[in-house]
């Protein structure tokens, strides 16, 4: 599986319901976690840092809700969507449901193409580049679809990993990104890299950025790591 995937943490206990939402997911090109219970899922959630949660209300050990509210109060998972699944339609209910921190709520049986329509749409606001969307900062354009980037109306000749790296940095400009964070989103947590590999693709992406002229928009964050702009 490609680092630069979006990964969903599905939380689900019904077997069955597990398995055609990871199918159609991974058919739709995100990468897919799976926990089966409320306690799991919290575990899950460190060992994984996922993009966005897809979490059913009813769980064995923790409810969703429990697992939701524990989450939204974490700094680490406070700005991680969250999906609340719920077989619960009243207006009370989705109320709570968006009250404990849940950014959507979606009623069961639901159709899953429109299950991945919403995954979709809250990726598009925390992890742009992730759904092929287009990420302007200053003069330089990053089309994710297209997998180009041009400065100035000049395209840019990047490798694979300074344009992960780029597409990390432009979609949250002026956030420190520690060389451990950079690692986990460029290159997966799975695959044991030496932070100093970090600062050499870093040094590949300031003169792949400066080729066509302009000055350096990174910026070095003395015992920290790496910011745009």
């Amino acid at each position: 599986m490609s680092a630069d995937q979006p990964c969903v943490l599905l939380v689900e206990d019904e077997p069955a319901q597990r398995e055609i939402l990871s199918y159609n997911l991974e058919a739709d090109g995100f990468r897919v976690e799976m926990a089966e219970n409320g306690e799991e899922a919290l575990v899950m959630v460190d060992e994984v840092a996922p993009d966005i949660i897809v979490l059913d209300w009813m769980l064995p050990t923790l409810s969703g809700i429990e697992v939701c509210r524990q989450l939204k109060t974490r700094n680490a998972t406070r700005a991680t969507p969250i999906i609340m699944l719920s077989a619960r339609s009243e207006e009370v209910d989705r109320v709570r449901g968006l009250e404990t921190g849940a950014d959507d709520y979606v009623v069961k049986p639901y159709s899953v193409v429109e299950l991945l329509a919403r995954v979709r749409a809250q990726l598009r606001r925390t992890r742009p580049a992730a759904v092929g969307e287009r990420l302007e900062y200053m003069d330089i354009v990053l089309d994710a679809e297209t997998h180009r980037v041009t400065r100035g109306g000049t395209t840019l000749k990047l490798g694979p990993t300074e344009f992960r790296l780029l597409a990390t940095f432009m979609e949250k400009p002026g956030r420190v990104w520690s060389r451990e964070q950079l690692l986990d989103r460029v290159w997966g947590r799975d695959i044991y890299v030496d932070t100093r590999t970090v600062d050499v693709h870093i040094g590949r992406l300031r003169k792949g950025l400066c080729a066509a002229g302009g000055d350096d928009p990174l910026r070095t964050v003395r015992g920290a790591g790496y910011a745009l702009g």
